[in-house]
């Protein structure tokens, strides 16, 4: 057993013990397994919604796509600073509705300010579709960072599944109260590995960050920029637009805002916010870093150019360090996840079909469907093959379309109705699903269509579609408000 191995297991272990302690002295009942009780203060807060953008999208994904796709690697660090800056006006209502409703999870809320149990159960539904490529994105992080770290010692299939068991455990035993004590340590972690990483890599190889940019513009000209075809501007506008609107659309993210004890808190987090996703950049130069030190990685293979340029740069023991900080990014990420979509299961879809359940047994439910739901989600990571980053903007693009009937229904009157909120949603999901299952873009629809009208990102089409059939349907299916009588009649 080589060093990297053992301080990888270390983390591992250690993460299961920090999750085990959290529920300590604590009745986890479904409030408290899953909001926290609504008590968590600014750091818990912080670190739990802020934090959650360091997933192993951020240590390998980021990394990964700055290595294969040069500039257009820059939207990330985009969308998180506008949806940070957005959360200021944002979170806060709906942390005050909720509070005031005793809401538990996403799809209570639009059940609630809808009026309507259907709303209520389509965003379940549509929030745990979406929530399944998120989780085997983390998953499928885990397995890569473990085997590379461990230089072979631990198979990736091997390491999905002790880390979906690891989760499981922690996540039955002490719910959100185990993330948030994780995920404190985890954002720790992952910013002095990756300031590191970030500093000394371009300095360690080409003596600077811009002599790092100059070689590869002279090796690659062009790389640095959008290109015409594929992530040119267009792609680059609108998948801004639809990440940037869908963060806080998770059904994760959302519940987190349900765990503040104040909505003063979310205004002071949006303040520093933009500036933590800052520390994205580092795993970024990562990345560019390997463009001319690791080449020939293709495909999904990108997501391994921080990994491998680790393992030829540092002693073993350092690797091992820097895979226990990416373990760390999916296990705690990977565990929220969980968290949401097993509540999101047992209390708003089979509760709903079996409303004569109680309390104590939804509890239980959630419970049980947590490790359930992760061995869906494990079966799907080593059988599937795409890269993390197209894993990631899927996931939006569905989650996404939550989007307009929730900012509708914060104005002071809503002129979305239930069945508008409905047709609007089914119709931008059932768009991503045809994309995604049949592979159609636009420039497979329009093959005269300019290279520029055919970056469109997908998604923000089904978001179009969305926005125009919700108007439509609501302005059909409002009910006309009876006219008081005049004086003169």
């Amino acid at each position: 057993m080589n060093s990297a191995m053992i301080i990888i297991c270390l983390a591992l272990v250690g993460a299961i013990i920090v999750g085990l302690l959290a529920s300590h002295g604590r009745k986890m009942n479904l409030e408290q397994w899953s909001v926290g009780g609504r008590t968590f203060g600014t750091v818990f807060v912080f670190v739990l919604m802020a934090g959650e953008i360091y997933t192993t999208f951020t240590f390998l994904g980021a990394s990964g796509f700055a290595y294969g796709k040069g500039g257009a690697v820059l939207y990330i660090m985009t969308y998180t600073c506008l949806a940070f800056v957005s959360s200021y006006w944002l979170l806060p209502p709906i942390w005050r509705y909720a509070k005031q409703h005793n809401l538990i999870t996403q799809p209570d809320f639009f059940a609630r300010v809808y009026d309507s149990p259907a709303v209520g159960f389509i965003v379940a539904i549509v929030g745990l579709v979406a929530l399944i490529p998120y989780l085997i994105l983390q998953f499928k992080g885990l397995g890569i960072i473990v085997e590379i770290a461990s230089y072979g010692a631990i198979s990736t299939q091997t390491a999905v599944i002790i880390g979906a068991v690891a989760m499981s455990i922690y996540v039955v035993v002490s719910g959100v109260h185990g993330s948030a004590w994780n995920a404190t340590i985890k954002d720790c972690t992952i910013l002095l590995v990756c300031a590191f990483l970030g500093l000394y890599l371009p300095y360690h190889y080409y003596g600077s960050v811009g002599e790092m940019f100059a070689s590869i513009e002279k090796a690659k000209s062009g790389f640095l920029a959008l290109p015409q075809v594929g992530e040119n501007p267009m792609w680059y506008c609108t998948t801004i637009a639809i990440s940037a609107l869908g963060l806080y659309m998770w059904p994760h993210t959302f519940a987190s805002i349900y765990t503040s004890k104040s909505e003063r808190i979310f205004r002071k987090n949006a303040v520093v916010m933009p500036l933590y996703s800052l520390v994205m950049l580092f795993s970024m130069l990562v990345g560019f870093t390997a463009v001319l030190k690791v080449p020939g990685l293709t495909g999904g293979q990108i997501d391994l150019a921080l990994l491998r340029l680790s393992i030829a740069t540092f002693d073993p023991w350092f690797v091992g360090v820097i895979g226990a900080a990416g373990v760390l990014t999916a296990l705690v990420p990977g565990s929220m996840m969980l968290i949401a979509a097993s509540t999101l299961f047992a209390n708003n879809i089979y509760r709903k079909l079996m409303p004569e359940t109680e309390g104590r047994s939804v509890s239980r439910i959630a419970k049980l469907a947590a490790p359930l739901i992760a061995m869906v989600a494990v079966y799907f990571t080593i059988n599937g093959g795409n890269s993390i980053v197209a894993l990631l903007i899927m996931g939006y693009s569905i989650v996404t379309q939550l989007f307009p009937p929730l900012v509708a229904s914060l104005l002071p009157n809503n002129p979305v109705t239930k069945q508008g909120a409905i047709a609007g949603i089914l119709v931008g999901v059932a768009t991503v699903a045809v994309v995604v299952t049949t592979k159609t873009s636009i420039a497979t629809l329009f093959p005269g269509a300019s290279p520029l009208v055919a970056g469109i990102n997908t998604g923000f089409i089904a978001l179009t579609l969305n926005v125009a059939t919700m108007i439509v349907v609501s302005a059909f299916s409002r009910v006309p408000q009876p006219r008081l009588a005049s004086s003169a009649e």
